[in-house]
């Protein structure tokens, strides 16, 4: 039924730029939170940002003044725009959202996951 749909990771130098995207698409009455994580070699699922529907947006203190989320509830899309990458942004990153399904039942959803380098 419900799909997150990630794409833009790729590989790049650090202080250069990435957006990533995702998009729910299914059987969806709503959408509450969305958000980023990522998890790098031999780490553990850290959060990166999250964004309520009505646009308040939280950052982890390593990516604040760097990253940015944003949303857009009539496409159900949820981005992350990453500015002056540095290598240990390197990781394999999730969209996540808490989405309500009919008639009445939330859950939380992830996407594949897509892959950002940062490398010289």
């Amino acid at each position: 039924q419900v799909q997150l749909v990630e794409s833009g990771g790729g590989l790049v130098q650090p202080g250069e730029s990435l957006r990533l995207s995702c998009a729910a698409s299914g059987s969806i009455f709503s959408i509450n939170v969305m958000g980023w994580y990522r998890q790098a070699p031999g780490k553990e699922r850290e959060l990166v940002a999250t964004i309520t529907s009505g646009g308040s947006a939280n950052y982890a203190d390593s990516v604040k003044g760097r990253f940015t989320i944003s949303r857009d509830n009539a496409k159900k899309t949820v981005w992350l725009q990453m500015n002056s990458l540095k290598p240990e942004d390197t990781a394999i990153y999730y969209c996540n959202a808490d989405i309500e399904t009919p008639p009445m039942a939330w859950s939380s959803y992830w996407g594949r996951g897509t892959q950002v380098t940062v490398s010289s």
